[in-house]
C-alpha cells in the first residue's frame, strides 16, 4: 500500500527574544526602583455589614511614638480608599505565605467569585471586617489623607494591636512577584 502524498508545508520562522514579550516599551524607572524593594504583603479591610472593602497593601510603613502610626499608600480610586472616608477606620492584617491567593483576589488579579470576601473567613471588629486566620493584626483609625504621587497617602493612628504566632512564612512581594519563602532545615 502506497503512502498518500503530502502536501507542501510552509515554514514559519520561530525567534526567541531575550526581552518580556509584554514589557513596556519605555519602562518607568521610579517603578522598577520601588519594584526592588520589596516588601510585606498586608491586607486593608474596612467597611460593616453595609458595604466591605479590600486592598493588599505593600507600599506601607511603621512610625512608633505616642501614640503609633501606620502610613500607606493607596490608589485613590479603589474601593478601599472609598470606604475608608466613610467609616474612618480599618483593619491591617500581615499576610503570611499561604494567604498569596486571597492577596491576588483583593489585588484584583485572580478570579473571586462572590467577591473576594467569600474566599476564606472574615471576623467583624470595630474597624472592620479582620481576616479570621491572620495571626499579627492592627485595628487603625483614618487620621489624615493627602494626594502623593499618584496614590493616596493615609495616616492612621494605631487603636489596636494583636501580635501572634509566626508559624507560617511572610508574603512578601519583590520585582511582581511574591517570594517563596526559604526551604526549612531539618
Amino acid at each position: 500500500m502506497r503512502a498518500a502524498a503530502r502536501a507542501p508545508t510552509s515554514l514559519t520562522k520561530v525567534t526567541i527574544h531575550s526581552g518580556h514579550p509584554f514589557a513596556d516599551p519605555t519602562p518607568d524607572p521610579v517603578r522598577r526602583f520601588r519594584g526592588r524593594l520589596g516588601g510585606s504583603v498586608t491586607l486593608w479591610t474596612a467597611g460593616d455589614d453595609d458595604r466591605r472593602a479590600g486592598l493588599t497593601v505593600t507600599s506601607m510603613m511603621v512610625a512608633n511614638g505616642e501614640p503609633a502610626r501606620l502610613l500607606a499608600l493607596v490608589d485613590p480610586d479603589s474601593d478601599l480608599a472609598d470606604e475608608l472616608a466613610r467609616t474612618g477606620r480599618a483593619v491591617v492584617s500581615l499576610l503570611a505565605w499561604p494567604h498569596r491567593d486571597l492577596a491576588d483576589a483583593f489585588a484584583g488579579v485572580a478570579p473571586a467569585p462572590g467577591g473576594p470576601f467569600r474566599q476564606t473567613e472574615f471576623v467583624d471588629t470595630t474597624w472592620g471586617p479582620r481576616l479570621a486566620d491572620a495571626a499579627t493584626w492592627a485595628g487603625v483609625a483614618v487620621e489624615s489623607t493627602a494626594t502623593v504621587g499618584w496614590s493616596n497617602l493615609v495616616t492612621c493612628v494605631v487603636e489596636q494591636v494583636t501580635i501572634g504566632d509566626d508559624d507560617a512564612p511572610p508574603l512578601t512581594h519583590r520585582r511582581g512577584r511574591y517570594q517563596a519563602p526559604p526551604p526549612t532545615v531539618s
